[in-house]
């Protein structure tokens, strides 16, 4: 995830460090809520889309599913954005696309990640394709067996081979350079 103009370099390790720092200070109780987490990032009410991205973000590293995210949990995540390898980035997208968790997406879910990169990149960039052309294309050059799923296996090999294809299945907001600019608004 967010590999364009990234930011790696800039989130060195004492500033990952200043983030286990609010955390432990934002919620002394071991808990971090979606409200606080978000609360944490700045995230306003107003932007659904970024909202909506967080809360996915939230989803996919509460491990346990019981709707906190423990320091491990948190710690893990900063680690992955921040020093995480490509394939597992890759995978992590993957359970991002995965809302159902049978391992196997479907256009639906595709489309759901499409529309909210989609917006969220309409900030930032000219995007030429509709979410629909968009997941379109995924599948024509993802879905190797063209059973209208992409398998783990598919989504990992398609990524690998196509740059455009990367960029949007690693979900290329630029997660490091969006939380180095939200960390800004951090109280």
């Amino acid at each position: 995830m967010g590999q364009e103009g990234s930011h790696t370099e800039g989130m060195d390790l004492a500033e990952i460090q200043d983030l286990c720092i609010v955390y432990m200070r934002e919620c002394p109780s071991g808990a971090l809520h979606l409200h606080e987490l978000k609360r944490i990032f700045g995230v306003p009410s107003s932007s659904a889309e970024e909202s909506l991205y967080i809360e996915t973000v939230f989803h996919s590293f509460d491990t346990n599913k019981d709707n906190t995210l423990d320091f491990m949990e948190y710690v893990a995540a900063l680690h992955l954005i921040f020093r995480g390898n490509l394939e597992d980035r890759l995978k992590w997208s993957f359970k991002m696309y995965d809302k159902d968790g049978n391992g196997k997406l479907d256009r639906q879910e595709v489309k759901h990640i499409i529309r909210i990169i989609y917006k969220i990149k309409l900030q930032t960039s000219d995007v030429s394709l509709s979410p629909s052309e968009i997941c379109d294309r995924i599948f024509d050059l993802v879905d190797q067996n063209h059973d209208g799923q992409i398998t783990l296996s598919e989504f990992m090999e398609g990524a690998q081979k196509d740059e455009w294809v990367m960029n949007l299945l690693k979900l290329d907001v630029n997660a490091t350079g969006w939380v180095i600019q939200n960390r800004e608004r951090v109280p």
